[in-house]
């Protein structure tokens, strides 16, 4: 479905728009909304970004690892416990 927008733009970018529209040969609403799909799509890659620096040093603990166990196993005994009376 299409819906109707109304904005107030500078006068060079109307004009840019025109231009375009003329010079590939679509219309002025076609180059908005190629516009607007390809910047979403630089915006969702620049914030996704590399896999590798959004989980670099996950792995790393700050407590030892024997202490996280110990209270993992801990509190799974407690509920097994709990569900065994």
């Amino acid at each position: 479905m299409n819906r109707t927008l109304s904005i107030r733009v500078d006068e060079s970018v109307l004009d840019r728009i025109s231009d375009l529209a003329g010079q590939l040969n679509v219309s002025k609403r076609s180059v908005i909304e190629q516009a607007v799909t390809a910047f979403a799509a630089k915006v969702e890659s620049e914030r996704r970004g590399d896999i590798l620096d959004q989980t670099f040093g996950a792995w790393q603990r700050q407590k030892p690892l024997k202490k996280t166990v110990r209270r993992a196993r801990a509190v799974f005994r407690v509920a097994m416990e709990r569900h065994q009376r």
